[in-house]
């Protein structure tokens, strides 16, 4: 496994490290400023995995699509990382500290549009992966060295559409309510 996966690979449990750290500062040791420091610090975990993968290209190495995961996972982060944060929160209270309970799953046409905000959610990802991608690609400079950062753009842009279509199937076909 090259150094690029690995780094990914540790961007992504330092994310959830640093979540469950901040949840356990914040409910458990009642150090709420400090819990939220740490829960604040995803997005310098972010930054410093694109400034890695961005020095690994301009010192000379031939862009990867683990290269370009590194632009999607910015995205993704930074557009969805509060949700996701929201999400570990009441999971946590509800599990751990034993308050509070689990959000209602919603059916129906309650569920098509918290899919369709979701899809706009994957759009402003998109647009900040996409984005950090030709910056990459714009510094690094446009040769086959930078080949995998295009393929990535365009795999990202028909799952998007994909995602689309899914969000808007749910709008035709409900999801029912189970039991």
């Amino acid at each position: 496994m090259n150094w690029v996966v690995m780094t990914l690979i540790a961007a992504e449990i330092l994310f959830w490290v640093v979540i469950v750290l901040g949840l356990v500062l914040r409910y458990v040791l009642r150090l709420n400023k400090v819990g939220l420091i740490f829960l604040s610090m995803t997005p310098v975990i972010d930054l410093i995995l694109i400034m890695t993968m961005t020095l690994d290209l301009l010192n000379g190495a031939k862009a990867t699509v683990p290269h370009g995961i590194a632009a999607v996972y910015i995205g993704v982060s930074l557009a969805f990382g509060k949700q996701m944060i929201r999400w570990a929160d009441e999971r946590f209270k509800y599990y751990v500290l034993k308050v509070g309970h689990l959000p209602v799953k919603k059916t129906g046409i309650a569920y098509a549009k918290a899919y369709f905000v979701s899809w706009l959610r994957h759009v402003l990802a998109y647009l900040i992966g996409t984005g950090l991608l030709w910056l990459i690609i714009n510094i690094v400079g446009h040769s086959e060295h930078v080949l995998a950062l295009y393929h990535v753009i365009k795999l990202w842009t028909i799952i998007l559409g994909i995602d689309l279509l899914i969000s808007l199937s749910y709008f035709i076909w409900q999801k029912p309510q189970k039991g």
